[in-house]
């Protein structure tokens, strides 16, 4: 994935960005809170857009594709634009999760071929904390003329490709440590994690204020689980959300990773794939 632009953007540097030129989008989401939307319209960075993780970051369900398949690119390039995007443009995502919803639009805007999009590292809540401004009510942006590409080759993989990933490459599982080593499971069919893939936790990329780790601590972090620059790298969860997360931090320590998009929500329907549990 193309890193000539920063993955992320604290608060304060946002208003050294051109106003003109510049697009804020409010990915407020949370597995299991279907509130987003009102959230948003109780407060969020002026001029935000809010975008729906189930509508416009996602294609429709299914025990086939999984809990969030990727949109279409005709239906993808259609929000981008109502959300007011042009070429050229600076995009900055945010939540108040963390990052872990904002990472999935931050992923698709730069698989698609819009290079400059990054995360509000901490989110509303490093805003607020610096007592920056916050406006209420919905915000509707001219339509954009932004043109996106269909996804690099290697931006994401198949099923078939999860499958076969750990024979000659690392696959990270970015799941909770117990629903990888099937301890539980509350959403999908089966518990446990793909054959071969190794546990690690998206929550750990993060500090206890829901900012990213410095890029040493994730570069430690990563080479801890075997990762290094260079090696290759695919990352899944429960349904592709999370899991851009992972690729963005693995980008913040200078290593490119695809995405597995299925996730073990799409895995997991297929009985024909077997599913490891444990360490």
């Amino acid at each position: 994935m193309d890193q000539e632009f920063p993955v992320t953007i604290a608060p304060a540097d946002v208003h050294d960005l051109d106003p003109d030129k510049l697009v804020l989008l409010d990915v407020r989401w949370k597995l299991g809170d279907p509130l987003g939307r009102e959230k948003y319209l109780m407060g969020h960075l002026p001029a935000a857009v809010f975008v729906d993780m189930e509508t416009d970051l996602a294609g429709p369900a299914s025990p086939e594709d999984g809990r969030h398949p990727l949109p279409d690119l005709e239906s993808f390039q259609a929000a981008a634009r109502r959300w007011g995007i042009n070429d050229g443009d600076t995009v900055v995502v945010y939540d108040n999760s963390g990052s872990m919803a904002a990472a999935r639009a931050w992923w698709l805007l730069r698989a698609h071929g819009h290079a400059d999009t990054r995360i509000l590292d901490g989110g509303l809540m490093a805003w607020v904390q610096e007592d920056f401004p916050i406006e209420k009510d919905e915000v509707v942006l001219p339509a954009g003329n932004v043109t996106l590409r269909p996804l690099a080759d290697d931006a994401a993989i198949t099923i078939d490709q999860a499958a076969e990933w750990p024979a000659d490459g690392i696959l990270l599982d970015a799941r909770a440590g117990e629903r990888f080593r099937g301890e539980t499971e509350p959403i999908d069919p089966r518990a446990g994690h793909i054959p071969g893939a190794v546990s690690a936790p998206t929550t750990e990329n993060v500090d206890e204020d829901g900012l990213f780790l410095e890029p040493e601590a994730l570069r430690e972090r990563f080479a801890g689980l075997g990762v290094e620059p260079g090696s290759r790298v695919a990352v899944y969860c429960g349904s592709g959300v999370t899991a851009a997360h992972e690729v963005a931090a693995l980008a913040l320590a200078g290593i490119d990773a695809t995405l597995y998009p299925g996730s073990f929500s799409q895995w997991s329907h297929d009985a024909s794939r077997e599913v490891a549990t444990g360490e």
